[in-house]
């Protein structure tokens, strides 16, 4: 395969971990020694948190809270809020806010300053300091950069409706992940608004904005890219 340049540098360049994330004392670093970003998730990522300690529950675990499994490590200063649901292995970080209602399923790795809020779902997921998922989302085999935050209602899809391999096609490059279920990659500091979705396979990167009710189809978004929905909105008079 030929690889393309985009800017100047070579498209596999741009996708690996070090294109969307500070990794400079990154906790978990070892995590992320691959080519290219989307191989930290699926078998990865369960081999790397099969080789973790669990059952050491520093934080706050209010009444109401269930922990399914004993496989659950949290840090100190983190509160697991009551209604929230932990099923492990899921490994956090210090001071998180894991809060009322939301549920955090298998492999999830949640680093230090996080916020998992009210009815979100998390799954085969990691969550880069203080990234934030704190209404309504679901983020399914996806990587959250650090500071990164979701509006509300955001969803991070990962499976294809034929459930198929998630293949993309970056600058004329074509990349068989090997992934069937795998979300989105958002690098640090970028930012969604509300009820944006971004589809199987997208790959943003540092400091985006994607606008509110945005849909992202898969493939790859440089640093600092604006996404929009362009609408027009019309105003008629009410005639009583």
């Amino acid at each position: 395969m030929e690889n393309k340049t985009f800017g100047g540098v070579v498209v596999d360049a741009l996708l690996g971990p070090s294109s969307f994330f500070d990794l400079e004392g990154l906790p978990h670093r070892e995590l992320f020694e691959v080519e290219f970003v989307w191989q930290i998730l699926g078998k990865r990522l369960k081999e790397y948190m099969g080789g973790l300690s669990y059952g050491q529950v520093e934080g706050k675990v209010e009444e109401g809270a269930q922990l399914l499994s004993s496989a659950v490590t949290i840090g100190r200063g983190s509160v697991v809020e009551s209604g929230a649901v932990i099923k492990g292995p899921v490994w956090i970080g210090e001071n998180c806010q894991i809060r009322s209602h939301a549920y955090i399923r298998e492999y999830t790795l949640i680093m230090d300053g996080v916020i998992i809020g009210h009815a979100t779902e998390t799954k085969g997921s990691v969550f880069l300091p203080y990234s934030a998922a704190p209404h309504f989302n679901y983020v399914g085999d996806s990587i959250l950069g650090r500071n990164v935050n979701l509006g509300a209602g955001t969803i991070l899809s990962n499976l294809k409706n034929v459930n198929e391999e998630i293949v993309l096609k970056i600058f004329g490059n074509t990349y068989a992940t090997g992934l069937r279920k795998f979300g989105a990659i958002l690098g640090d500091g970028t930012k969604t608004g509300c009820n944006s979705v971004l589809n199987p396979g997208a790959l943003v990167g540092k400091q985006c904005i994607i606008y509110p009710l945005t849909s992202l189809a898969k493939g790859y978004y440089p640093d600092r890219t604006i996404i929009k929905l362009r609408q027009q909105q019309e105003q008629a008079k009410l005639e009583l």
